[in-house]
C-alpha cells in the first residue's frame, strides 16, 4: 500500500451559503463548509491543531461538524477526479474541485479511502495524534455547495464521504507529512458506517 500522506490543510470562516429557493429552507444559511488551503505541498506552512480543530477554522452547526469527536474532517484526494466528471455530467459545480478543501474537508489526504479507514484507527502526523470517529453524512448544505440536489445522494451511493477525527494529541501539522496509521479494533470501516446512516428513500 502507498504510504498515506497529508496533501493539504484547509480552513474556512463562517459565511452565508445561498440555497435554492424553496418553502423548506431559508434563502441563505451560515456555514463553515467553504475551506481553502493554508498549507499545501508548494507552501507547507505549519498549522496548529487544537482539541476542537484547526487554528483559523470556524464551525457553525456543531450538531454535524465540530466538538471533540468531529474536530477535523478528512477527505481522500483520489475521489476528486471521479466527482469532477460526475458534476460535469449533472451540471454541478465541477469548477469548485480545482483546489483542496472543495468538499469542506480540513485534511486532504492520499493513500487512504473509506474501506481502509476504520472507527478507532489512530493517525500519527508529525507530533499530532488523531483518531477516526465517524463518516461524514452529507446534507442540504453539501447539495448547495455542489450546486446540484443530487450531490448528497451521490455521496451515499459512492460511499466517498470522508470521515471525522478527534484530536488525541494536539500540536502542529503541515502538508507533505506522512500519515502513520495505528490500527484499532478494525470492526467497522467508513463505507460500512455510512450505509447505516443512508436514508431509506
Amino acid at each position: 500500500m502507498t504510504q498515506p500522506q497529508l496533501l493539504s490543510v484547509n480552513t474556512g470562516l463562517a459565511a452565508t451559503l445561498l440555497l435554492p429557493q424553496s418553502d423548506q429552507w431559508p434563502r441563505g444559511v451560515q456555514t463553515g463548509i467553504r475551506k481553502t488551503p493554508v498549507s499545501d505541498l508548494q507552501t507547507p506552512t505549519p498549522v496548529l491543531v487544537r482539541p476542537l480543530g484547526l487554528e483559523g477554522d470556524e464551525q457553525v452547526d456543531l450538531t454535524v461538524h465540530g466538538g471533540l469527536d468531529k474536530a477535523l474532517y478528512a477527505f481522500c484526494q483520489q475521489h476528486y477526479e471521479p466527482w469532477k466528471r460526475w458534476l460535469t455530467e449533472v451540471g454541478g459545480a465541477a469548477d469548485r474541485l480545482e483546489t483542496p478543501g472543495a468538499f469542506g474537508e480540513n485534511l486532504t489526504v492520499s493513500g487512504l479511502e473509506e474501506r481502509q479507514v476504520f472507527v478507532g484507527d489512530q493517525w500519527v502526523i508529525g507530533e499530532v495524534v488523531l483518531e477516526v470517529t465517524a463518516p461524514r453524512s452529507p446534507c442540504y448544505k453539501f447539495n448547495a455547495l455542489m450546486k446540484t440536489a443530487k450531490a448528497a445522494k451521490q455521496m451515499f451511493l459512492t460511499e466517498e464521504c470522508g470521515w471525522y477525527l478527534r484530536v488525541v494529541q494536539p500540536g502542529s501539522i503541515l502538508a507533505g507529512l506522512a500519515i502513520e496509521v495505528r490500527a484499532g479494533a478494525r470492526q467497522t470501516n467508513m463505507a460500512q458506517a455510512l450505509r447505516l446512516k443512508r436514508p431509506k428513500n
